[in-house]
């Protein structure tokens, strides 16, 4: 994923210590910084309920990655608790830089 963001022009950085802040990756396009948390899952289908591990902080999206499938889901943070993975906000992808870069600018 970072590869995929760099190519699109992101400068992106990994906090070294992340002291609770739930930040995976920091990116800039220059004068914007947009935090974003990765989160991985263990499941082929879509009927998956994901949980909110990250407030109250300020996340600005979550990227849910299933480990045993070729797809994963981004979506702006949200403050519900739960989640279906198949809510209408999240934007689902196939783990590639193009179709992952697609549901990234939806987001």
């Amino acid at each position: 994923m970072t590869s995929w963001l760099m190519h699109d022009g992101w400068q992106v950085y990994r906090p070294m210590l992340d002291h609770g802040h739930k930040t995976d990756l920091l990116i800039s396009d220059g004068p914007n910084f947009h935090r974003i948390q990765i989160k991985s899952f263990e499941s082929k289908r879509e009927e998956r309920i994901v949980t909110n591990c990250w407030s109250p902080c300020l996340i600005d999206c979550v990227v849910f990655m299933a480990r045993d499938a070729n797809w994963g889901v981004i979506t702006p943070a949200f403050s519900q608790r739960q989640r279906p993975i198949k809510h209408k906000d999240h934007r689902k992808f196939d783990k590639n830089r193009r179709e992952f870069l697609r549901a990234f600018h939806l987001v």
